[in-house]
């Protein structure tokens, strides 16, 4: 372990199972984060374990006023209860501040005022102490290993990257003072004692980078099931797409069903269509086989089923 390692906050929990869903405060639910919402809530419950939900709101700009409490709101109005208390990374400054200083003391980071046209330059990539003039913000990034980092994934297989020659060095702090989606995320997993994450393919190519993250900082490993992405009609991510049409709290029962065979489930497995919420709930709990889970990205119909 490294001599910096970052102190986690769960402790003795560790040894039961325990999953979470990370939403951005963005805007509704859609059926694309359904889909990441039930097959990380199923795969808990499946084995007994927890399901924590944290906010992640640490990108401001993007942020849609109200729409964490409909976030919320929704995943209750579908069944989808959390366990404990909710984390919200705008309040964990102090915890990424800590992170950083332990990257600082173990040399791994460095700030940088490259320009988008000096990295485009260079193909994109970022290599080595900062090339850039002096002038404008500082971003700081993490110099990345010339190794290849790999793990077996649940449900893809194995999945290995050299992060020199495809990702380069990355930016954990923001020029604008923000911090980065890999460093909060790795940081928070720890804390709540997140032993497995479950989450869409399409964070799939960020995991060799939070991996490297966990090394340097002496944090644990979780295991990791990347879920298919729910592609429109041309291939795009569904969140991106018109087709990403909020879901309806008031009727969630047939978009909950459509969630289950998009994840490849038995759909007799679960009761009538006129059945209870909870019902459904309860019986795709009984019947989750996580071996049915499609290893690739699927499109759905227009009307999410």
């Amino acid at each position: 372990m490294n001599s910096n390692a970052m102190p986690t906050e769960s402790g003795s929990r560790r040894n039961a199972y325990r999953g979470r869903f990370a939403p951005s405060p963005t805007g509704p639910l859609h059926f694309g984060s359904l889909v990441a919402a039930f097959g990380s809530f199923l795969r808990a419950r499946s084995l007994q374990g927890e399901w924590l939900l944290r906010i992640e709101d640490i990108d401001g700009p993007r942020e849609v006023p109200g729409a964490a409490a409909a976030q919320m709101e929704t995943l209750k109005r579908f069944g989808l209860h959390w366990d404990g208390e909710v984390m919200v990374q705008s309040r964990r400054g102090a915890a990424y501040e800590a992170a950083l200083q332990a990257l600082r003391e173990c040399g791994a980071l460095f700030p940088c005022r490259c320009s988008r046209t000096q990295l485009a330059e260079r193909g994109g990539l970022h290599h080595g102490r900062c090339a850039g003039d002096g002038h404008g913000s500082e971003a700081l990034r993490v110099l990345a290993p010339d190794e290849t980092i790999g793990f077996t994934d649940v449900i893809r297989g194995h999945y290995e990257q050299n992060l020199a020659r495809e990702v380069g060095d990355f930016v954990v702090r923001r020029a604008d003072g923000l911090y980065a989606y890999q460093l909060a995320v790795v940081v928070d997993d720890a804390a709540q004692g997140i032993t497995e994450i479950v989450r869409g393919a399409d964070l799939l190519d960020s995991t060799p980078r939070q991996i490297h993250l966990q090394r340097l900082l002496g944090l644990p490993h979780p295991a990791y099931a990347h879920l298919p992405l729910a592609l429109d009609a041309q291939g795009r991510k569904l969140g991106k797409s018109q087709m990403a049409i909020a879901l309806d709290d008031d009727d969630p029962v047939p978009a909950l069903r459509a969630a289950w065979r998009f994840l490849g489930q038995d759909e007799t497995a679960l009761p009538r269509v006129e059945a209870q919420v909870e019902r459904v709930v309860a019986a795709a709990v009984a019947a989750f086989d996580p071996r049915a889970i499609p290893a690739q990205d699927r499109a759905i119909a227009a009307n999410n089923g």
